[in-house]
């Protein structure tokens, strides 16, 4: 295995804290991204060896396991040494039944702290296929030999990867990019989405020997401080003034796909709820769920003045008690 010197290659001391190698890896992958510097071979593979440093370098495990071990620290990681004796273990040789080892390579988005990074500086998941969550590609190598000097052969592996959606995207479908090994692969998620569901793509993982695995794409849906989601329905809440409530009256309230006029009756108690039906997410087979509205009454700020006349008409206009028990 070649030995690659990661601090060097962020360009930072072996004492570096956390935020010295961050702050150092975000200034070295926004110059070499592959989408500033189209075609360049030698910056695409400074940036694949700057996402593989801050990987190792951010994990306290893999960190101190690098700095013990120098370029042996991978080969301890991900050999096989079941059944392996003393002397295999020293000299790496594979155990009885030959030796499988895993190649991990990771892309941008499953490095720490790359999504806030790709967010600022390229425009997010809505820009290229970084945006949806590269994922991690694992290629296995079977040695098939009783040593780890056998030629390798390639297995197929999937490649997992995660994607954020937001609420909108749920009420409408939408889709990622996702690179894997080179290809760029376009994933439908459905409409009505749930945080956490797991999309297939079938022969989107890596490939060998003729065969490819699959491509699991686990979907996050971000949330949205307008509503409060169970299932298909939402739940918001609707500020409305005084006179709204006491005279009705027209008005807006937000909806997954862009707002809609509520009429109001005259008399809206605070905290009544407005069930608008169809106006939530969708549900199978088509239909969509309901949006539930909960109505906030905001009582304005009175000077003295105000507050005179308003008494005159509290007066005039009395108003039941509404502590007083009802028996």
């Amino acid at each position: 295995m070649e030995y690659k010197d990661y601090y060097e290659v962020l360009g930072v001391p072996k004492t570096a804290s956390e935020a010295e190698i961050k702050k150092a890896y975000r200034r070295l992958a926004r110059e070499l991204h592959p989408d500033r510097n189209p075609g360049d071979a030698t910056a695409e593979r400074r940036f694949k060896e700057v996402n593989e440093a801050q990987a190792v370098l951010l994990d306290p495990e893999k960190r101190k396991r690098y700095n013990e071990l120098g370029a042996n620290w991978q080969a301890y990681a991900n050999a096989d040494f079941s059944g392996a004796g003393a002397s295999d273990w020293a000299n790496f040789g594979g155990a009885p039944g030959g030796t499988r080892w895993t190649y991990r390579r990771v892309n941008a988005d499953e490095v720490g702290g790359f999504s806030d990074f790709f967010r600022e500086f390229f425009g997010g998941a809505g820009g290229s296929g970084f945006g949806a969550g590269g994922g991690a590609q694992e290629t296995t190598f079977d040695f098939g030999g009783f040593n780890a000097g056998a030629q390798p052969r390639a297995l197929p592996a999937d490649v997992r990867a995660e994607a954020e959606v937001t609420v909108a995207e749920v009420a409408r479908g939408t889709e990622r990019m996702v690179d894997v090994d080179g290809r760029r692969l376009q994933v439908k998620i459905p409409a009505g989405v749930a945080d956490g569901a797991r999309i297939k793509l079938r022969g989107g993982g890596m490939s060998a020997n003729g065969r490819s695995g699959d491509l699991y794409l686990t979907v996050h849906v971000k949330a949205d401080p307008r509503f409060e989601r169970k299932g298909s329905e939402l739940r918001t809440e609707l500020p409305i003034t005084l006179e709204e409530a006491l005279l009705g009256g027209e008005v807006p309230v937000p909806t997954p796909t862009g707002q809609v006029k509520l009429r109001l009756r005259p008399n809206t108690q605070n905290g009544q709820e407005i069930r608008l039906a169809g106006r939530g997410l969708p549900k199978r087979g088509g239909e969509k769920g309901d949006l539930l509205v909960r109505v906030r009454v905001v009582v304005p700020k009175l000077d003295e003045a105000a507050r005179k006349e308003f008494a005159a008409f509290a007066e005039a206009h009395p108003q039941p008690d509404p502590r007083r028990k009802v028996h």
